[in-house]
């Protein structure tokens, strides 16, 4: 039986706080943690079509920030793991920051370098490296919010650029915002994705189109990675019993934050 565990990163940095970036030294210490525990890295497509026996850590990246490839590429090279990265193709390769809202107020402020999206010589540079290059969609809108039309593009368009670009098919799909329904998963399928990252474990069930992921934050603590990513924790909160889990977690969260003001 296989373990797959995969994780949902964005940018990595030590000045922007944000909470989609995480430092150097929180990303080092959570991956760590897993190899230690023995999980063997490998790319999204790989480990839903070609499941290998024992645990399995996906490492993947959602919006083609320039830090994947300065920060985190050699972080993973270091510790044996490979990473996908997912990418809205609208915006690689271009020397402005990338702005959609969630992250446009960001455009005017110091940080707004962290911004500037890989370019497709960057994106063509990990995959020589055995990372995995998905698509993010075209503009990262939210995708129930397309009518059929503006669906099928965003998702067709990006593909199709993908393989261009990179002369390599282009598998795997990641819904921006983890926007998704039974109109869009299908629109996915349809398009030729083989799998689909989608966010909530609570929600997903491990159905290769919409397979479930853990979002890393800049908040989450090495305690409470370890506590997310346990598979014991897992099995539950993909279970019927999450939703009262997460509750009783978060009220105890609560409880001692209050204490200790």
């Amino acid at each position: 039986m296989s373990d797959i565990l995969v994780l949902c990163y964005h940018a990595v940095s030590d000045r922007w706080p944000a909470d989609l970036a995480v430092s150097p030294e929180q990303l080092e210490n959570q991956l760590r943690y897993l190899v230690r525990r023995g999980y063997r890295g490998a790319t999204f497509t790989e480990a839903l079509t070609r499941p290998a026996k024992g645990r399995v850590l996906v490492v993947t990246f959602d919006d083609a920030f320039r830090s994947v490839l300065e920060l985190a590429f050699p972080l993973l090279c270091r510790l044996g793991l490979s990473g996908t990265v997912f990418v809205p193709t609208a915006f690689a390769g271009s020397k402005q920051p990338m702005s959609w809202p969630g992250i446009d107020h960001w455009t005017s402020s110091p940080h707004a370098s962290e911004l500037i999206p890989l370019s497709w010589d960057e994106l063509r540079e990990l995959a020589a490296e055995g990372w995995e290059v998905g698509s993010h969609s075209r503009t990262h809108p939210k995708l129930t919010q397309l009518d059929d039309g503006e669906l099928n593009r965003e998702l067709r368009d990006s593909k199709d650029e993908c393989e261009q670009r990179l002369g390599c098919r282009c598998t795997s799909f990641a819904y921006p915002y983890g926007d998704l329904d039974g109109r869009v998963v299908a629109a996915v399928g349809g398009a030729g994705y083989r799998v689909g990252a989608a966010l909530d474990v609570r929600i997903h069930r491990g159905l290769r189109l919409e397979w479930p992921r853990f979002a890393v934050t800049r908040e989450d603590s090495l305690a409470r990675f370890r506590r997310q990513v346990s598979p014991v924790v897992r099995r539950v909160r993909a279970s019927r019993a999450g939703p009262i889990v997460d509750g009783v977690y978060a009220s105890l969260i609560g409880a001692l934050r209050r204490r200790r003001r």
